[in-house]
């Protein structure tokens, strides 16, 4: 068929050629053939500007990766160390971290799973051709997870920051942004960073703001599970709780939690990303860069967080990023005009860190021992290693003292003359030395507790009288024997 600048290279020449010279008309029609060619071939090296377009969307390179990764199963399958995109078009399943008991993100309900991410994962499978297979995960775990082989993809509300990238392979564009916010009574006067140095702030192990907060010198007290952090607060264990604002805002929907409590200030804003192994994950990374941008270009991020009722500025956002020609391609999720950067979550150093970097390697070459000092390497592990020494010096001192002063006192009441004070010290004295020192903290921690609100002073004090106590009965057992015996005499 010949194509449309031939055509109208033909409708250009006189519809009166006939009548002129033969000469002329041999003329023309050389003219034709080879503007015909010329065009032709112009046509083959650059295509249409549509279908150009269309071969480098991310669609169309997510169409070709999934085509010639499916031609290669059936002979992979087998193979050691095949990519993990080619393992799971294999077993026609894909393996799934996510949380359990996050609201509105991702919960469980006996074997219902609901939540934004939840519909993440199933939109992935789906685009993947497989069955999902999820896998319960939580801050402290998700990327041992990963790394451990024990699922393929995490989908586990995880802030990308510097120190992870190290970790995991993020994908990008990230799917939602968050922000940490610092939640407590309302009539508490927190308002900033320079309320919070001595106070003690509950969060959850693994969270990427622990290390900020540390560094303003809070006191962490920290729980596997997110979903603690309220009953927390409302029993005064916590006085302040420290956790991304995607996890409370279920909570400050509730009338009864939003009148005793309120959100006090907000720091380190970021980027949530799905995450794989860096290590054999080559073609599903970079499936689900090319899945993601889909889905912000498409609003299928934004529409399933309208139906989660979470907030969408920032997905509304990156809609329109996505949509833009240069950001919607198969180069989109490397631009960096297109995607965000990791939030910066690198460590102060201490000022000798170099000395201790250059003492490790001088050790090491002298003796061919790797020694490694972390806790002098950075502000906030040198100021946790400080605060360690101090603590366990001031647990040490009181104890001894505590045992002192318990020890005379069991001593004078033990070898009294009056049974009304021996007797019941007599069966304190029995108690203590046969209950295991552990029962002994944990009584005594929950008394003190019950009087005074909760710090770390308050339990270091606890510790301090249990230990005095189960030590002081034995010495004071002896001393009052020693008494009896020198009075017998």
């Amino acid at each position: 068929m010949p194509s449309a600048k031939c055509t109208l290279l033909k409708s250009a020449v006189p519809r009166r050629s006939a009548k002129l010279p033969a000469r002329t008309r041999a003329a023309l029609a050389s003219i034709r053939k080879i503007g015909c060619g010329l065009a032709i071939a112009a046509g083959v090296l650059a295509g249409s500007p549509v279908d150009a377009q269309e071969s480098h969307a991310p669609d169309a390179a997510l169409q070709r990766l999934l085509r010639e990764t499916r031609a290669a199963v059936p002979g992979e399958c087998g193979k050691p160390g095949i990519d993990r995109l080619v393992r799971i078009l294999c077993s026609g399943r894909i393996r799934i971290g996510v949380r359990d008991h996050y609201p509105l993100f991702s919960t469980r309900s006996g074997e219902t799973r609901q939540g934004y991410e939840i519909d993440i994962a199933q939109a992935v499978a789906g685009k993947l051709g497989v069955a999902v297979e999820f896998a319960r995960v939580n801050a402290a775990n998700r990327i041992p997870m990963i790394a451990d082989d024990k699922v393929d993809l995490a989908i586990a509300t995880m802030g990308h920051n510097t120190l992870r990238d190290g970790q995991v392979r993020f994908i990008r564009p990230h799917y939602y942004r968050s922000e940490t916010i610092v939640v407590g009574p309302r009539d508490l006067g927190v308002a900033d960073w320079k309320d919070i140095p001595g106070r003690t702030v509950c969060g959850t192990v693994g969270n990427g703001s622990n290390t900020e907060l540390v560094s303003h010198d809070a006191r962490l007290m920290l729980f596997d599970d997110a979903v603690s952090l309220p009953d927390r607060l409302d029993d005064q264990s916590c006085t302040l709780a420290a956790q991304d604002d995607s996890f409370f805002a279920s909570y400050f929907t509730d009338p009864r939690f939003t009148g005793r409590y309120s959100a006090k200030f907000g720091f380190a804003q970021v980027p949530w990303g799905m995450a794989v192994n860096r290590n054999g994950s080559e073609r599903l990374g970079r499936a689900l860069d090319l899945m993601s941008q889909i889905f912000h270009r498409d609003g299928v991020f934004l529409a399933s967080a309208r139906a989660n009722r979470i907030g969408t500025a920032f997905l509304e956002q990156q809609a329109t990023v996505w949509a833009r020609p240069e950001c919607n391609s198969d180069t989109g999720a490397t631009n960096p005009a297109c995607i965000l950067p990791a939030l910066d979550a690198t460590l102060k150093p201490t000022v000798f860190a170099d000395n201790v970097t250059a003492f490790e390697t001088w050790f090491a070459s002298r003796t061919g021992i790797d020694v490694m000092l972390p806790m002098l390497k950075t502000a906030p592990a040198w100021s946790l290693f400080k605060d360690g020494i101090v603590n366990s010096l001031i647990l040490v001192t009181g104890a001894l003292v505590a045992t002192l002063v318990f020890a005379l006192g069991f001593g004078a009441a033990l070898g009294s003359r009056s049974r009304l004070l021996r007797w019941p010290v007599r069966g304190l004295t029995v108690t203590l030395q046969s209950s295991p020192i552990v029962l002994t903290l944990v009584i005594a921690a929950a008394i003190i507790h019950a009087i005074f609100s909760y710090s770390s002073g308050v339990a270091l004090g606890a510790a301090i009288v249990a230990l005095g106590l189960a030590n002081g009965s034995n010495a004071g057992q002896a001393i009052s024997e020693a008494v009896l015996t020198l009075r017998a005499e």
